[in-house]
Parts: structure tokens; sequence; C-alpha cells
């Protein structure tokens, strides 16, 4: 892929923060050469999280998100506030603006401190520089992050002006110097799993949930990995799936299912061909599978009442045979014979508190990039509150997640713990 083809939850993400009228949405139209976010001097213009996917030297393909103030005041402007926070749960990056002429405050160091919980490199940028007859009498500290495990390496500041443009250079090479810094890790849906010459079967279900004219993400980025790769594969539907194995001249090395027809494909699947599901393969790509294995384990312990978060990281219309609202609380009921509660959450929601929640299910999480959904690990684990990922549930609740797990020989053994 070239670099305007990086999928928008591969892309870096940076986030911009600070208090009301620090010049926050000017720096980032200076950053990025567009007038991205509206400004004002009327404090509070922005009044939701602006997003846009872009290309930054010297950084390259990279996610840019504009929130609004953290001092924000009222009703709305607490919603205001729940947006930036929300926002901070999917970034690489933090920029954090602040008024040269001020300094920085009591809640610009409350985002600092929460920078470095989240371990999130951060660039301090001092704006209205220009309004800064002496830039050394502006007392600057940071000593607040200066923890064992968040080194003053985590942050740099720079002066700026969005008026004058200083200093935006030198904002934009400190990004760099910290997304060269994040680890390059080469992450694969699939193809580390084969060898050469072999073939794959992908069955993709066409029903009432299905997009019209199109095929979901992640079983786009199955193919073109495996394209990418030299990698041979078959489409089908899971009614088709014995007779396309039978007019194969080869055997075929694996099958990937979606995760809704588990049970029928593991049936028609020989004991001798791998067998996972997109949704598996989703949650080893984006990380916390193994947390996900140990939370399938959970599922038998359900009772009545206990109250299960069913959370998808996409917003669609809801048909009438759901997978999250209908199917899954349906296997859910038949597997544990248990009447839970369950609260349901899509898109960008997902609660901070889960103190009353026995047990998240978590979709793949295709539309999120890596740091929202370990984000929602991470809460979920901070919470004592198991979580799994829907095609892990749905293989243990249909007996097969073992043999869904054969592909990936490494998981197998957290089934022991």
């Amino acid at each position: 892929m070239g670099l305007n083809d990086t999928l928008s939850q591969d892309r870096v993400h940076i986030g911009f923060f600070g208090m009301r009228n620090a010049g926050k949405s000017s720096v980032v139209n200076a950053v990025t050469g567009q007038h991205l976010s509206v400004v004002s001097p009327v404090a509070g213009t922005t009044t939701d999280s602006v997003k846009k996917a872009m290309e930054l030297l010297p950084i390259g393909p990279v996610v840019i998100i504009d929130t609004p103030g953290l001092d924000d005041e009222g009703e709305l402007g607490l919603l205001r506030v729940e947006a930036a926070k929300k926002a901070m749960a999917q970034i690489n990056l933090a920029v954090l603006v602040a008024d040269a002429t001020k300094g920085l405050g009591e809640k610009d160091k409350e985002l600092l401190s929460a920078f470095a919980d989240r371990k999130i490199p951060c660039v301090i940028a001092l704006n209205k520089s220009d309004l800064v007859s002496k830039i050394n009498s502006v007392n600057i500290t940071t000593d607040v992050v200066r923890t064992e495990e968040n080194k003053s390496e985590d942050i740099k500041t720079v002066y700026t002006s969005a008026l004058t443009g200083e200093g935006i250079h030198e904002l934009k090479e400190a990004l760099g110097d910290f997304s060269r810094a994040i680890p390059k890790k080469e992450n694969f849906l699939v193809a580390d799993l084969l060898g050469k010459g072999d073939i794959v079967i992908l069955v993709t279900p066409i029903d009432e949930s299905a997009p019209k004219g199109r095929m979901i993400l992640p079983q786009q980025q199955v193919m073109r990995e495996l394209l990418d790769y030299h990698y041979a594969f078959v489409t089908c539907q899971e009614t088709e799936l014995s007779d396309t194995i039978t007019k194969l001249s080869v055997r075929p090395k694996m099958v990937i299912t979606d995760s809704q027809v588990f049970e029928s494909v593991a049936k028609d699947t020989p004991d001798d061909v791998l067998l996972t599901s997109f949704s598996i393969l989703m949650s080893r790509y984006k990380g916390g599978l193994k947390s996900q294995i140990l939370g399938a384990k959970k599922l038998s312990e359900i009772k009545d009442g206990d109250r299960i978060l069913i959370s998808e990281g996409c917003t669609h219309h809801r048909q009438c045979r759901d997978i999250g609202t209908v199917k899954m609380p349906g296997w859910i009921e038949e597997y544990t014979h248990a009447k839970p509660e369950y609260v349901f959450t899509s898109g960008g929601e997902f609660p901070e508190d889960l103190s009353d929640i026995k047990l998240v299910v978590h979709c793949g999480g295709c539309m999120l990039n890596e740091a929202q959904m370990k984000s929602r690990v991470m809460t979920a684990k901070a919470a004592g509150v198991p979580m799994v990922n829907y095609g892990i549930a749905i293989a243990a609740m249909h007996g097969i997640l073992k043999r869904s797990l054969e592909a990936l020989p490494e998981m197998l053994s957290i089934l022991q713990m």
C-alpha cells in the first residue's frame, strides 16, 4: 500500500488538547497547512472533536484530532469535555497547546499526568509566543510527569506562534521524533501463518446484515494481505463450503470464516484443515487476544441478572437478526441457561465505569485503531472485568474454541490457564 492507501485505523493518531482559547485550533491549522478547524476569538469555538486523515511530514500518514477545550463550562461544556477525553483513547501522540503568556495551569498539568498514565508521548506547544517579550520569564514545569514510569524524554516543549508560524516546523519535527520511536512492528492478520503454495478458503455469508455490493472491512483486509503476500484464496458462502473443498485439486491450508456461521463451518471443515475466524484474526492484529481467550472462560459463570456489556466499535443500522443485540444474547442464554441483563454500546461509546458489569463482549474492532482497542482492554482489566471477543465467545459457546486456535498454537496453552 502507498501512504495514501493506509487505513485510517492503522495511521499514527495525533491529538491536540488544551484549554479554551489557547490557540489550539489555530496551531492545528498551522501544522496541517489546512483550515481543518474553525478558529475564532470566542472561547469554545471547537464544539466536538474534529478528525482528519492526511499526510504530515516528517511522519507520513496520520489522523489529526482537534479536541474541544477541557475547561469548557455548563451542560454542553461537559459533553465537549467528555468528547475530548474519549479522543485520548485513540491517540498515539499528544500535543498540549498552552498559552505562552500564562504558562501551564493546573488543568494542563492534569492532562500531562493523564498522558503519562497512558504512556502517550506529548509535545507541549507554548502558543502565542509572539506576545511574550521574554520567553525565559514564563515558568514552565513538567515535574508532574517525571516519574519512574514516565521519564522526561516523553515530553518535549516547543514555543510556537500560529500567527507568525514561529516554532511550527519545530513542533512537527518533535512529533516526527516521537513517531519514529513508536515500535514499528509488522502486524499480520494471517500471512505469517501460511507457507509457500498454501491456499485459503474464506467463508463470507451474504445475509440481511451484509452490506450491499461490498465486503466488510475484516474480509477486505484479509483478502488484501493474502494478495500482498502472494497467497491464493477462494471465497464462498457457508452453504458452499463442502462443495468448494471437494472441487479444489489441493487441500486448503486454512478456512477463515465469519464468526456468525462458526458452528456450521466447523462441521464442514475437515480435521486436517486449520479453522479460525476473521474476528479472532482481528483480535490478534489489534492486540489483546490472550486476555480475551481467558475472558471466554467467564461465560460459563454468567448467572441470572448479571450485567453483560455488548460493545461494537462501529455504528450500523440494526437488522432483525443483528449479531450484537439479537444473536449474541441468544447464544449466551442458550449456553449459560441464564437470563442476564444487557448493556449495548456502539461506535466511540465505551463506559469508563464498569463496576456493575460482569463481562464485556466486544466485536472484532475492525473500525477501531490499535490504541482504541487496547484502551478498552485496559479499562476492562483495570476494573477487574473479563473481556471476550465476538469470535472467541462464539467459538467457546459452540465448543470449538480449541479447534479455532489450532492455527495459533502459541495461544492453545492459554486454555489450560
